[in-house]
């Protein structure tokens, strides 16, 4: 069963701050008072700068901060503004007619009843929020609408007598208590600030300062320090608040939070961290302590931290911390790998991939957003960069473009960029990252991606909880992500709702029946025990990468490891054993072909197959098949491989719900039946495999003329694939690669024991590169099949005897994973 982690046993529901007009800003929270302005100053890092802050400056900031939600001055006559503001104001003006003004009422509106609920007021606070965006935005029909401002006050009173009120202890999800409500409702005060009654702001601000007093700790549980994207949000909600209440005290609470003044520094948004929560940097964040999260959790963190340094720029308490660095520095490091196309990963948003309105290009709209209002106040040479990768990002997305994502505020700074002739599109970013802190591995090609999805005994194989991710059993478990730019709706098309949940590309799986998970309260983890997930990088363009599969709940065990080469992804596995007497499988590919548009055809050896739903077929010891539209995959030969390896391949219409997979309070999918079309190729290991192995070749976007050439010409050969070494040759590339899972030899290449190593040879010399994504070693000592002269340069933890047979000996000790590198002539 799933473990729960302390942070996330009652972690937030994320939600998509982004479409239908006025959240896209990612704007604050309010409130304040006396009492809480004596606590602040008695906290390190409390300052007296501000304490003579005229009221102008509160003002300024104010008014700052409700451009932040209604984008200030555009052009309304533009399509794309006069879209956003009919997209903002049929919500609102809905949401709005649809209130309860009755005496007797229990709730604002029938679906969100009874209001004492904590997930119906967060939610109510969210509508009133979009209505009070649209009275304050120009051009909507509620656009300075009297009757408009007096039914939002009513609305307001009625929440806080009826649920979120300071005299109610915390129940249900901490979340919308601590942040989700008071982020709303400041957001909303900030906009009816010049109309709203004292007595009532006043009201608001103290429930506010109950619930979210200070950035640093969790209201609900003071021992625990609040961390990344939860101090962020809480760091803008207290901002708000003292600026509401003209409190300097608060408002520098809230900046010292950013940098965790009071305590020293620990739990910073501007710093490195080697476990955790935060950035790494090797470019992984995570949130939960165990969750890979940069598409969410790391986005919301970059947009209210962002928002929070752009909002007091140029006030007496401007963000002056020097190592805001370290989020200048992720944009490039952890988010621009990871975002294709303007679609953000989902091996990287977590539980919020079963979110039927947050899809991944609803989510890589939000950081593009978030990038955009970072650059904003970055130095010239940072936001030249980012401005460059938006506005490719941008252009690419035709499928679903970004003006009809965003709000206002987003779209006039996307607009800006667009409109600047100065401003070039960047082409695709190309390389191959490894994220040892997150176990996740991304191949980046200028026609293509591929994401690899691992997890070990630190990093989750999944989160669910709070109704969230019922069927993400198997989302870490070595999955592959193909990404393409000729069909971005690969994965946001409906994909979870509709994918066969047990046959995710890349893994290998026990085919038995699975509850679903994480229906109850909170949210927990499943970490497997495994020791080894990761790899190395070779000169940033080749990898190796490898995970050992522990089954939940099954005897199953696998050794898996895949190769990256500038044109292909091989996939190997071996050791796979059961004894449970059920059918082990690995799936090669499971395509969503969507619902219509042309047939894809799929052709073996040369021959076309059926196109019909409900075909299926063994396909026996086939060499290569290619899909139309994806691209090729080759079945080479390997020692030990069997006659017949147990190919299949199955065209099937599937029928699913969103619902299925996502029944959250604010969150719950359309029970609404979706049809897909699917292409499935996997391999049948049969039932209770003693030492299966398999092999394939992934050539994204190859014709099939290039596939079957690749085929025959064996470009690449498979040199070992055994539970002791996985290795391959690319003859054409000089290059060897081999994960050892025990002291070995494979190709010539000889290792002293586990780790995953890539060797270069070409003109220019020999590079080398290892890791040990186990983190079980201390030293390695590997033995080159070729003679080096000299060491032209290495890491300091790299030592190399050259001669005819090399020793390349790397200190792996404590290096959490990540590759070392020689370089040698």
């Amino acid at each position: 069963m799933p473990t729960s982690d302390s942070r996330s046993s009652s972690a937030p529901r994320r939600r998509t701050l982004l479409i239908a007009g006025a959240a896209s800003a990612l704007v604050p929270p309010v409130a304040g008072g006396p009492a809480w302005a004596a606590a602040a100053e008695s906290m390190p890092g409390a300052t007296a700068e501000a304490a003579d802050a005229s009221e102008e400056a509160y003002d300024a900031l104010l008014a700052r901060a409700a451009a932040q939600l209604t984008g200030g001055d555009f052009d309304a006559a533009d399509p794309d503004f006069a879209a956003a503001l009919r997209t903002l104001d049929t919500q609102a003006s809905g949401w709005w007619r649809q209130v309860d003004r009755s005496a007797g009422r229990t709730a604002l509106w029938p679906d969100l009843s009874p209001a004492s609920d904590p997930g119906n007021f967060g939610q109510s606070y969210t509508r009133l929020r979009t209505v009070a965006t649209a009275w304050a935005t120009p051009g909507t029909s509620l656009s300075g609408s009297a009757e408009a401002v007096d039914t939002l006050l009513d609305a307001l009173r009625f929440l806080r007598s009826t649920g979120y009120r300071p005299d109610r202890p915390e129940s249900g999800n901490w979340w919308f208590w601590e942040i989700g409500a008071p982020r709303a409702l400041m957001d909303t005060c900030v906009l009816l600030r010049t109309r709203m009654p004292a007595e009532d702001l006043a009201a608001y601000t103290a429930t506010v300062a109950k619930f979210c007093p200070d950035p640093d700790r969790r209201t609900n549980s003071p021992s625990l320090a609040e961390t990344g994207a939860n101090r962020a949000d809480k760091a803008v909600i207290v901002a708000l608040r003292g600026l509401l209440t003209r409190d300097a005290a608060t408002v520098a609470l809230a900046r010292d939070g950013l940098s965790d003044r009071r305590d020293g520094g620990r739990n910073s948004l501007f710093q490195y961290v080697t476990s955790g929560d935060g950035f790494y940097e090797d470019g992984s964040f995570v949130q939960h302590g165990s969750v890979a999260y940069t598409g969410t959790y790391g986005s919301v963190l970059l947009g209210a931290a962002g928002q929070l340094i752009a909002l007091l720029a140029d006030s007496p308490w401007a963000v002056t911390d020097p190592k805001t660095s370290v989020l200048y520095e992720a944009v490039d490091r952890t988010f621009a790998p990871v975002v294709f196309d303007g679609l953000m990963m989902d091996a990287v948003r977590g539980r919020a991939i079963s979110r039927e309105k947050a899809r991944d290009h609803n989510d890589g709209a939000a950081a593009l957003s978030h990038i955009l209002q970072l650059a904003s106040g970055a130095p010239a040479t940072y936001a030249r960069r980012w401005r460059a990768l938006a506005k490719g990002w941008i252009h690419r997305n035709r499928t679903t473009p970004y003006p009809g994502l965003v709000g206002i505020p987003a779209l006039a700074r996307a607009k800006a960029v667009l409109d600047d002739a100065s401003v070039p599109a960047a082409d695709r970013l190309t390389g191959h990252f490894v994220f040892a802190g997150m176990d996740r591995v991304v191949q980046r090609r200028p026609g293509w991606a591929l994401t690899l999805s691992l997890s070990s005994k630190r990093v989750a194989a999944y989160e669910a909880g709070n109704g969230e991710n019922l069927h993400g059993w198997y989302t870490g478990d070595g999955m592959t992500y193909l990404y393409d730019g000729d069909d971005l709706g690969q994965f946001g098309d409906s994909f979870w709702a509709t994918v066969d949940p047990y046959r995710l590309p890349g893994t290998t799986v026990d085919t038995r029946a699975r509850a679903d998970i994480g229906s109850g309260g909170g949210t927990s983890t499943y970490r497997p025990k495994n020791a080894v997930a990761g790899g190395a990088v070779l000169d940033a363009r080749h990898g190796a990468a490898a995970m050992e599969l522990i089954a939940d709940g099954s005897s199953l065990r696998a050794r898996k490891a895949w190769f990256f080469l500038d044109n292909a992804v091989v996939a190997l596995g071996a050791g796979i054993g059961a004894s449970d007497g059920r059918t082990i499988e690995t799936v090669v590919e499971n395509r969503n072909l969507h619902a219509d548009g042309p047939v894809r055809r799929l052709t073996v050896d040369g021959r076309r197959q059926p196109d019909h739903d409900g075909w299926s077929a063994r396909l026996g010891a086939a060499q290569w098949a290619h899909l139309d539209g994806t691209g090729g995959y080759v079945f080479p030969d390997f020692p030990g491989r069997a006659d017949d390896p147990g190919l299949r391949a199955l065209r099937e219409e599937r029928v699913g719900a969103w619902r299925d997979i996502n029944t959250g309070a604010d969150t719950g999918g359309s029970a609404s039946p979706v049809r897909r079309h699917w292409l499935t190729l996997w391999f049948d290991h049969g039932v209770s495999p003693a030492s299966a192995a398999y092999a394939y070749v992934l050539l994204p976007g190859a014709s099939a003329a290039a596939t079957a050439a690749w085929a025959q010409g064996r470009p690449v050969r498979v040199v070992a694939n055994d539970a002791t070494v996985q290795a391959v040759e690319a003859r054409r590339d000089g290059l060897l690669a081999a994960h050892f899972w025990e002291p070995g030899r494979a190709g010539g290449l000889t290792s002293s024991g586990p780790c995953t190593v890539l060797v270069r040879r070409g003109r220019g010399g020999v590079s080398v590169a290892v890791a040990d994504p186990g983190r079980t070693e201390t030293t390695v000592s590997v033995e080159l099949p070729f003679g080096v002269r000299e060491v032209v340069r290495a890491d300091d933890t790299v030592t190399v005897v050259p001669g005819a047979r090399p020793v390349v000996t790397v200190r792996v000790g404590g290096s959490r994973g990540r590759t070392h590198a020689a370089e040698l002539a």
